[in-house]
């Protein structure tokens, strides 16, 4: 198994996108640690395995510090961080407040940039890797939630920089994450009619599964991408079909 014996964190690793990374990291063969401010409300597990749950808030830069000292004292190494806590409601910019956007913008940020340097100097005894979990809400206008393609977009830029800091020993990517189908898709998609119209608009005809994105970030922290580092990588179906493609009155045919 190509991360037997590895030991990978994984932030907000209880339910949706971090369940499947972290059930994907198991798959491979890690010890796989998962933090959040919550339980899960069942356990993150595999036939390989089962995740550790441990409490965290990551908007606490000492509790963070001593969380990593914790993993790497019980498993004695760590050798990938999936930053993958996140998330936003879908709020206008006029209706929120600087405060409310400051927010997601703490937690979709900040909070991975201090989950990074706490486990900097672990990950660097490893030779280990980070992966942010990224959006295509930071590259793309985001109406709705403007500050969450914000924070993306920053979170994006700060691994390119973190590659070219931390490099040779720490690599650093991205995965740049279209839609995917969790526990809670109803809420931004609707009900079964909503989600399977929703993926429609996606070239290959569906929202992703947790599961898959994980696949993609084993193998950013595999030996297989021992000379990719600083990369993002598009996990997104094929993106979105252009706007105006549907509005053109010519060569409809196509």
């Amino acid at each position: 198994m190509e991360l037997d014996g590895r030991v990978t964190v994984v932030t907000g690793g209880t339910r949706g996108v971090g369940a499947g990374i972290a059930r994907a990291f198991l798959d491979a063969g890690a010890k796989v640690v998962v933090c959040a401010r919550r339980p899960p409300d069942r356990p993150v597990e595999t036939d390989a395995g089962k995740a550790e749950y441990v409490p965290l808030d990551l908007r606490d830069p000492a509790a963070a510090d001593a969380f990593f000292a914790e993993v790497v004292r019980r498993h004695g190494r760590l050798d990938c961080l999936v930053n993958n806590a996140g998330g936003t409601p879908h709020r206008p910019l006029a209706e929120g407040g600087a405060a409310r956007h400051a927010r997601v913008l703490e937690l979709n940020l900040t909070a991975p940039l201090t989950a990074s340097l706490a486990a900097y100097e672990h990950l660097r005894a490893a030779r280990g890797s980070v992966v942010m979990i990224g959006s295509v809400s930071g590259t793309r206008p985001s109406p709705g939630t403007a500050a969450y393609g914000a924070a993306k977009a920053g979170l994006e830029n700060l691994a390119r920089s973190m590659a070219v800091e931390w490099a040779p020993e720490v690599r650093v990517n991205s995965l740049v994450l279209g839609m995917v189908r969790t526990e809670l898709a109803h809420l931004h998609y609707g009900d079964e009619q909503g989600v399977a119209a929703v993926g429609a608009t996606v070239p290959l005809g569906r929202l992703a599964d947790p599961y898959e994105v994980g696949e993609a970030a084993v193998f950013l922290a595999s030996d297989r991408a021992a000379y990719v580092s600083g990369a993002s990588l598009l996990v997104h179906g094929g993106g979105e079909r252009p706007a105006f493609l549907d509005a053109a009155t010519v060569n409809k045919e196509r």
